[in-house]
């Protein structure tokens, strides 16, 4: 197992593809059709330029802000993620306890791979709960109680899969949509999980079942077309009436993730949300959406203020950080930086990964000229 220390999200990225299959690297990497928004996340935070301003007299500029009510060490959340557990043994527990000793929020996937009682009972204050919820209402309500009721106070609904994007990488490589390793594929997967020993030991080690050895007798419509039956199991939609109903029966805080169009962001404030998420899923959905760095500004000027503006997609390095903050976001969410440690070392590799990124936004105000991250929400840091 390795124990190297990771300096960025790159060289965690790098390490990463050394130690998954094809098929868990690319279920990390990979986006819907061609890829265009994934790309365009990271190329249009590269774009945006930084102005540099003198000031020797700054050497350690504050990083904590408040998020939601929460205090943060700096303005980062790591996103909600599903099937953490099949990049390391660690899994949701890990990636609870590394934001935990970072100081700032994580997001549980409702499909993680680890229950919600088990990964509260390690993060305490520092976990949001993120609902998807395929079976309407009904379902809604029982993971919303569950929720609270392991001590839960930010719920995050995720509003942008009526229906799965179209991941080609998952289907090229011969499994399902959502990812699903079975008898179908397992001997078209066989040399890609043999390649990667540190990966398959810690599997056996974990106890998990990479490998489905029972199958259903069953022949009904849903087994017959499995497919199918997984893509509509995964699709999570809700309307503004469901958004209305989960205001009115969540009496803490919430917010709804996935909004690309300012009018969605403007009929989520007047719901009486407290926060919404810029973000197109990583371009996991709609392909040619644009950049979420892009449609922020917009954001910002309509209902920044109001409620608290996060963002996500794209976000590398703590320079991008920086951009998101001077373009008027209160945080920015991550969600492949962080499973890329994950994979790598577990819980350490999240925390090196977080760590990376805290010191190069460190770095990146003081050589700003910029006191806090407070600070920096102006636009006065951005070169024209």
């Amino acid at each position: 197992m390795t124990s190297k220390v990771i300096h960025s999200v790159n060289e965690a990225r790098v390490l990463s593809k050394k130690v998954l299959p094809r098929v868990v690297f690319d279920y990390i990497e990979g986006g819907a059709d061609d890829e265009i928004t994934m790309k365009s996340n990271v190329d249009d935070f590269n774009k945006v330029r930084l102005l540099q301003k003198v000031d020797g007299t700054i050497s350690d500029p504050e990083l904590s802000t408040d998020v939601l009510g929460k205090k943060l060490s700096f303005p980062l959340v790591l996103a909600p993620c599903g099937l953490v557990r099949v990049m390391h043994p660690d899994g949701g527990i890990g990636v609870a306890k590394a934001a935990k000793s970072a100081g700032i929020q994580s997001v549980l996937s409702t499909v993680s791979g680890n229950s919600i009682e088990e990964v509260a009972s390690v993060a305490d204050s520092t976990l949001w709960f993120q609902l998807y919820s395929a079976g309407g209402r009904d379902e809604s309500k029982k993971l919303i109680d569950k929720a609270e009721k392991n001590g839960v106070h930010t719920l995050v609904v995720t509003v942008d899969t009526p229906a799965l994007g179209n991941r080609e990488r998952d289907r090229n490589n011969g499994v399902t949509t959502p990812l699903r390793i079975t008898p179908d594929n397992v001997v078209g997967l066989g040399l890609q999980v043999l390649s990667k020993p540190v990966w398959t030991v810690r599997m056996v080690q974990d106890g998990v079942k990479v490998f489905n050895k029972t199958r259903s007798k069953s022949k009904s419509k849903a087994s017959r077309n499995d497919g199918k039956s997984m893509l509509s199991m995964a699709a999570s939609p809700f309307s503004w009436e469901e958004i209305k109903w989960i205001r009115e029966y969540w009496n803490h805080k919430l917010v709804i993730k996935g909004l690309m169009d300012v009018n969605d962001g403007l009929t989520a404030a007047s719901l009486g949300v407290d926060g919404i998420v810029v973000s197109n899923h990583g371009g996991r959905q709609l392909d040619s959406s644009p950049s979420t760095i892009s449609v922020l500004p917009d954001f910002v000027k309509e209902i920044g203020g109001k409620l608290d503006v996060l963002v996500d997609g794209g976000v590398r390095r703590g320079t991008h950080i920086a951009k998101a903050l001077s373009l008027g976001a209160d945080a920015v969410m991550i969600g492949r930086p962080y499973l890329y440690g994950l994979s790598v070392s577990g819980e350490q590799g999240v925390s090196d990964v977080i760590s990376a990124l805290k010191s190069e936004l460190k770095r990146s105000l003081i050589l700003l000229g910029c006191k806090s991250v407070s600070e920096l929400r102006s636009q006065k840091w951005l070169a024209k």
